[in-house]
C-alpha cells in the first residue's frame, strides 16, 4: 500500500468551491428564506448588511435567523512586501456558500412581507439567490 507523501509544513489553501452545498438546504426555522444559486465567499460586513436591511423592512416584527457563519479567515500580505517571510494576516472573516445553501430564513411576517425583506437583504449579497417557502405553509 502506498503511505501519503508527508510534508514538514502544512500549508492551507483557500480550496476549492465545486459541487452543491451537502447541509443547510432545507428550511429548518421559519417558513421563508433565501436560497443560494452561486458559490462564493460571503464577508460578515455583506451578512451583516444583510440582516440590517430585513430586519428594517420587517420593522422588528417576526423574526430572522442567519444560516451561514464566516468561520474561514481570508488572509492577505500588506502592499509593497517581499515573497517569502510566511503567511500574511488575517485580512477579513467569510462565510463559505455553495449552490443550494439557505443562507437567511423569517418566520411570523405575512408571505408579502418577508419576500420584500429578503429581496432587500439578498441584494447586498454577491451571489444569485431565490425566494423558497416552506413546503407545510398555508396562506
Amino acid at each position: 500500500m502506498l503511505q501519503p507523501k508527508r510534508t514538514k509544513f502544512r500549508k492551507q489553501q483557500k480550496g476549492r468551491m465545486k459541487g452543491i452545498s451537502q447541509r443547510g438546504f432545507e428550511l429548518s426555522n421559519g417558513m421563508f428564506g433565501i436560497k443560494s444559486l452561486d458559490s462564493s465567499f460571503i464577508t460578515s460586513r455583506q451578512i451583516e448588511a444583510a440582516r440590517v436591511a430585513a430586519t428594517r423592512y420587517m420593522k422588528r416584527e417576526g423574526q430572522l435567523w442567519i444560516k451561514i457563519f464566516p468561520d474561514k479567515p481570508i488572509t492577505k500580505k500588506p502592499l509593497e512586501v517581499r515573497m517569502g517571510k510566511g503567511k500574511g494576516a488575517p485580512e477579513y472573516w467569510a462565510a463559505v456558500v455553495k449552490p443550494g445553501r439557505i443562507m437567511f430564513e423569517v418566520g411570523g411576517v405575512p408571505m408579502d412581507v418577508a419576500k420584500e425583506a429578503l429581496r432587500l437583504a439578498a441584494q447586498k449579497l454577491p451571489v444569485r439567490t431565490k425566494f423558497v417557502v416552506a413546503r407545510d405553509y398555508s396562506a
